[in-house]
């Protein structure tokens, strides 16, 4: 049963992983200025140590959650399949929620999505439309799904909802609202400005390069992994690189047994994973980011700095038309050719439409609005 005029709405909104930190932060902030909705925060545990999860809820003011399922790593059918199961018990034994509200597209994305679907909850998507075309992507299958299943879509970017309409998604349950992602940057980066994170790594601005990686497609297959290495080596020879640590990363280097090639590196500085203030300091100011993170694409567009994509494709299409990313593969001389571009002639670039720090309002307004 809906609620009545003057009861507010119950939305339980879902994060499971340090993407989905940065997309709820700005939404619980849109929250608080409203007593039109009561919201819920259940995490899932699917990141679950202080520097993919804690750190963020400190750096971003996100309230604690309100539920921990404490789900923790495994396979993605492991996983998924213990989020999908805690969370229905959680729904279940709760006050029956007026929706269920997920960001993102990783696992705690669809489990959660599809326990409030077959519960007949209806499913909000933050961050709906995004297609990379690859279904060897675990998160391609998720936002798929996902989109199928929900009953209001929110997109960042046109090309969103133009993917909706091409897969014959209700046209009147979608809504380009913008990237909450720039919300949060947007919102932080005054404060990031105070981060010492530059100094601890003897680093001016503008002198370095950084580096993230943990796509499987780039870190699970030695090769593959290899071929970035090389590719590392010879940016490092020319610009310091930062590299923070992924534990996915760290697990594909001892696979390959290149552990020991990074370290080896006089210009790589290697770190463990840091949190959301330090990050966008260490991004904000660098020479060129090189990444296979589509948060990166994103943030590196608000920030105007050079993004080199370690991939062949992107769900984020308007990062590349806009912005100053660019795909690059994992091939070696591509990735050495484009760096060597970037530094040489620095692209321009633009903040696509809505991503101007508004974006959770207009979630909240078009909730209300239509629940």
């Amino acid at each position: 049963m809906m609620p009545t005029s003057d009861a507010p709405l119950r939305i339980l909104n879902v994060v499971g992983a340090r993407p989905n930190f940065v997309k709820i932060a700005s939404l619980m902030k849109a929250y608080a200025a409203t007593d039109a909705i009561e919201p819920t925060l259940v995490h899932t545990g699917q990141h679950y140590d202080r520097a993919l999860s804690d750190v963020f809820f400190h750096d971003l003011a996100i309230p604690k959650p309100d539920v921990h399922l404490g789900v923790g790593s495994g396979s993605h059918a492991v996983q998924t399949a213990q989020v999908m199961t805690v969370f229905e018990e959680v729904v279940i034994g709760r006050r029956r929620p007026d929706a269920v509200l997920v960001v993102g597209d990783v696992n705690s994305t669809i489990a959660c999505g599809l326990v409030a679907a077959k519960l007949g909850i209806p499913v909000v998507h933050v961050e709906a439309g995004l297609r990379s075309r690859d279904r060897s992507m675990p998160e391609e299958i998720n936002r798929v799904l996902t989109d199928a299943l929900s009953d209001l879509l929110f997109c960042t970017e046109q090309a969103g909802v133009d993917n909706l309409a091409r897969e014959g998604i209700d046209p009147g349950k979608v809504f380009l609202v913008g990237n909450v992602m720039a919300d949060t940057l947007l919102a932080h980066r005054e404060r990031a400005e105070d981060s010492a994170v530059l100094d601890r790594l003897k680093l001016t601005a503008g002198s370095y390069g950084v580096l993230t990686l943990h796509r499987p497609s780039n870190v699970d297959e030695p090769a593959v992994l290899t071929r970035i290495v090389d590719a590392v080596d010879a940016v490092q020879m020319t610009l310091p690189l930062v590299i923070p640590i992924h534990p996915r990363l760290e697990a594909g280097l001892m696979l390959a047994g290149l552990h020991d090639r990074l370290p080896a590196m006089t210009g790589v500085r290697s770190t463990s994973p840091l949190g959301y203030l330090d990050f966008l300091k260490l991004m904000a100011n660098a020479k060129v980011v090189l990444t296979d993170s589509g948060g990166i694409q994103e943030e590196t567009t608000i920030l105007g700095v050079p993004c080199l994509t370690l991939r062949d494709n992107t769900e984020r299409p308007v990062t590349v038309e806009m912005g100053t990313n660019q795909l690059v593969g994992s091939d070696p001389g591509r990735i050495v050719a484009a760096f060597r571009d970037v530094l040489a002639n620095p692209p321009g670039g633009a903040i696509p439409p809505l991503w101007d720090g508004k974006s959770a309002e207009r979630i909240v307004d078009k909730l209300v609005e239509m629940l």
